[in-house]
């Protein structure tokens, strides 16, 4: 994640509503992947400071204007829409009757837009269930219920044709913890689990019978076994000995799905923190799969970029939100992270702090993430839309 600046020159960042500086209030332009301080303009509008989108105007989102758990802002043409392109993913939200509810769904926003941002900007199909009920996606976000007779129905995080649900007690730092202790996990964060959710869901629509299928079968197994037996076989027995020889995560190895869905989490991972060292002039490289041609997007893309891309859409609106970034091919991504995840971990370390990145990356696993890079390098299907 990139950082940005206000108009005044004060560093802002992601999450922020306003700046420290000016108090300018701050909103978030999806088809402009940037952060940008506003003006009040007429009729509950505002108009981006930023010089490229000067000329255009935006609405809050009513999860902005009316709840306080997003910045994210809606363009003026699009008059129907309440709801910015993260917030109309939500199928259901936390019952805010439950004060407590109300800052666990923030935490919750916070992650999924930062998972937003990063299928927006890998180009990724990104349609809610309004627009394509077959292949969309939405999010509930649900916490456990206590039962009249006292017991507790508990809420399952996971994916499930296109509807990712999770526990918003993911998002209780102490809960979490306990969590992870209990599931011998090295690793438990919000971010992660919406990592892992979303790549079962791109699993379904960039792998699913398409050319990709046999390949990774070859790499990860036969996907078409069994998957409650496994689940249950792993939960009973843990993983081989061996795993990390060829696996991510111990949990990679309880299906072919589950692996998928782990090493597409780390390939996100490593999207992200990457953008941001490089951001702070940590590394020069970023993982931005272009593995055909290896250079910068020009504005004069060609048709099937635009089918793909929404921001390439919108390009005279905001300028070439792309400039500053380098196109790096598959082998220089894993150099950069493998110097920059041994620069974290010696940090944390320093600190006291266990590994930031507690994971080995085997020549096995290297390949897995190379058949990831390759699925998202393609174009999305023709119908894929942000929206």
């Amino acid at each position: 994640m990139k950082t940005f600046h206000c108009i005044c020159g004060q560093l802002i960042f992601f999450e922020n509503i306003s700046c420290v500086n000016c108090h300018r209030e701050l909103g978030f332009l999806p088809n402009c992947l940037t952060l940008t301080s506003l003006d009040p303009a007429e009729k509950c509008l505002w108009r981006p400071t930023m010089k490229d989108a000067q000329e255009s105007l935006y609405k809050k989102c009513l999860n902005y204007e009316k709840e306080k758990v997003c910045n994210w802002m809606v363009p003026q043409q699009e008059e129907d829409a309440e709801f910015c392109v993260s917030c109309r993913l939500n199928e259901i939200i936390p019952d805010l009757s439950i004060e407590a509810n109300r800052n666990l769904w923030a935490r919750v926003e916070d992650a999924k837009r930062r998972l937003v941002y990063t299928l927006i900007r890998l180009r990724l199909p990104l349609e809610n269930k309004v627009l394509n009920p077959q292949q969309g996606l939405a999010f509930r976000f649900l916490g456990d219920q206590t039962n009249p007779d006292g017991s507790i129905s508990k809420v399952l995080t996971g994916h499930d044709q296109g509807v990712i649900t999770l526990n918003i007690a993911e998002a209780d730092d102490a809960t979490r913890e306990k969590m992870r202790n209990a599931m011998k996990e090295p690793y438990r964060t919000l971010q992660g689990h919406f990592r892992h959710e979303i790549g079962h869901y791109y699993w379904d629509r960039l792998v699913a019978g398409s050319n990709f299928l046999e390949s990774y079968r070859q790499l990860f197994g036969e996907e078409r076994s069994d998957y409650n037996q496994a689940l249950a076989k792993y939960y009973q027995t843990g993983a081989p000995a061996n795993w990390q020889e060829k696996h991510i995560s111990a949990y990679s190895t309880a299906h072919p799905w589950e692996d998928w869905a782990e090493t597409w989490a780390h390939f996100l991972h490593m999207q992200d923190v990457l953008e941001t060292a490089n951001d702070f002039g940590l590394v020069g490289k970023q993982l931005l799969p272009d593995s055909k041609t290896g250079q910068k997007p020009q504005p004069d893309v060609t048709p099937a970029a635009k089918s793909n891309n929404v921001l390439l859409k919108d390009w005279s609106n905001c300028g070439n939100w792309e400039n500053s970034l380098e196109i790096s091919n598959f082998d220089g991504v894993i150099v950069a992270w493998s110097q920059l995840a041994i620069a974290l971990n010696s940090i944390n370390r320093s600190m006291g702090l266990p590994d930031l990145y507690p994971f080995v990356l085997s020549p096995a696993v290297i390949g897995k993430m190379r058949f990831v890079y390759e699925v998202v390098s393609q174009p999305a299907p023709a119908s894929a839309t942000h929206s």
